[in-house]
């Protein structure tokens, strides 16, 4: 095992951050396939899309935890999707300068996510491959 990384958050905090940026968090955080995905749910529900970015998030900052640098070069928010399989199952999917710097060490991360009425919850562990 590499890493570990926990993260745990108030989908009310959120929330408060997403109507004070009139929505422009969502874009900052969420990578292309997971914006989409946002949007088609935000616009269907507004509660399960709200839980979706506060998900991602979450896996973002659990992730940056997992292999220790925070959100600083090569991690940025963009740069990892938390993305589902067919069968629900959420993935990492890496891309730009953290895609190579994952590959050349060889790693691999590996996400569950969880969330309730008021709170998300993520945890990744980051193996090598």
């Amino acid at each position: 095992m590499i890493g570990i990384g926990n993260d745990l958050l108030q989908i009310s905090r959120m929330a408060a951050t997403y109507e004070r940026t009139q929505g422009r968090i969502a874009s900052r955080i969420l990578g292309p396939l997971e914006y989409t995905v946002f949007q088609a749910r935000f616009n269907r529900n507004r509660a399960r899309g709200m839980a979706y970015l506060c998900t991602r998030f979450a896996a973002k900052e659990a992730f940056s935890k997992a292999i220790g640098l925070g959100m600083h070069m090569p991690m940025t928010w963009r740069s990892v999707q938390i993305l589902n399989e067919a069968s629900g199952k959420p993935y990492l999917l890496y891309s730009g300068l953290l895609a190579n710097w994952m590959q050349e060490r060889g790693w691999v991360g590996n996400v569950t996510l969880t969330d309730e009425q008021e709170m998300v919850s993520a945890v990744v562990i980051v193996t090598r491959s």
